[in-house]
């Protein structure tokens, strides 16, 4: 089968040898490709070790050959940093597909992978991690390997957007009643100054905050139970918070328009959000601790 010359774009019809963007990408035309997102704090980044790590985690599970051994990715990455002129907050995103070539379900036979990778600023969510958020409940419908990065996000996509719709910032999903994660983050209930999640099995994405989250608790006497909680139970949590690595560690203060506990940010939540904060190396101006919450 021969492919033309011309490709029909948003605008015009272009020669494909003139497309800055390969048409027959595999991750544009089948989702086949992982990523991350880092975060970067005073151009700095955030829990590298732990994004790398599940990077090449990913890739193995999916058999994509990632085109850098460890220690060049860091070269590179910091590169990225240094040459943007970064000393400030941003993330970065980075993906790497299986590469280019005919479109056909069936691994190419010889393709190099792609990489991609950008870095933009990105300050906190001061206001959200004070005041917290406020979240639905969503079915969730995605695939049972949650715990590979890959690009396939459609079910996150719509859920996400679904939370938006309703006028929160995230959703909450669960399969049968059982609480997996948020359409972006890992979810934790707090009750009785223990904190549940689901444990890091297939079907949920190991979250690089969730392993510091495990890890604070554990310095601070804090009982961490990986255990799946109900949708039901989300009526009875004294708090409850998600983590990510652009929302750090968020309250959240309502599902489906109940209030949860007492409507604020409990003690818990902001002992770990101090935690975090020391363990990022935040600066004390930037702090999320204004006298407004030391006096809650």
């Amino acid at each position: 089968m021969t492919i033309h010359d011309h490709i029909l774009t948003e605008n015009d019809f272009v020669k494909q040898d003139t497309l800055k963007y390969p048409f027959e990408e595999r991750g544009l035309q089948f989702g086949d490709g992982i990523y991350e997102v880092i975060r970067v704090y005073n151009g700095n980044y955030y829990l590298i070790d732990e994004h790398i790590d599940r990077l090449y985690r990913s890739a193995a599970a999916v058999k994509i050959d990632v085109p850098y051994k460890k220690e060049d990715m860091y070269e590179r990455l910091d590169d990225l940093l240094q040459k943007n002129g970064i000393d400030g907050d941003a993330k970065v995103y980075l993906q790497i597909t299986r590469g280019s070539a005919p479109r056909d379900h069936a691994f190419p036979d010889q393709t190099q992978a792609n990489l991609y990778a950008y870095v933009k600023d990105l300050p906190r969510p001061d206001t959200f991690l004070r005041d917290g958020v406020s979240a639905i409940t969503h079915e969730d419908v995605r695939w049972d390997w949650c715990y590979i990065k890959s690009l396939n996000l459609l079910p996150n996509v719509l859920a996400k957007q679904t939370a938006k719709e309703h006028g929160c910032y995230e959703a909450i999903l669960h399969k049968n009643g059982e609480v997996t994660e948020c359409s972006s983050s890992n979810v934790y209930f707090v009750r009785q100054g223990k904190v549940y999640t689901h444990p890091a099995k297939k079907n949920i994405l190991h979250g690089c905050v969730r392993m510091r989250v495990e890890a604070f608790c554990k310095r601070e006497n804090i009982d961490f139970i990986e255990e799946a909680f109900q949708v039901e139970d989300l009526a009875y949590a004294d708090e409850l918070f998600l983590s990510s690595s652009t929302s750090e560690i968020m309250p959240i203060l309502r599902v489906d328009g109940q209030t949860i506990g007492d409507g604020r940010p409990g003690a818990l939540t902001r002992k770990l959000q101090k935690c975090y904060e020391a363990d990022a190396h935040i600066n004390e101006e930037d702090s999320i601790f204004t006298s407004q919450t030391a006096a809650e």
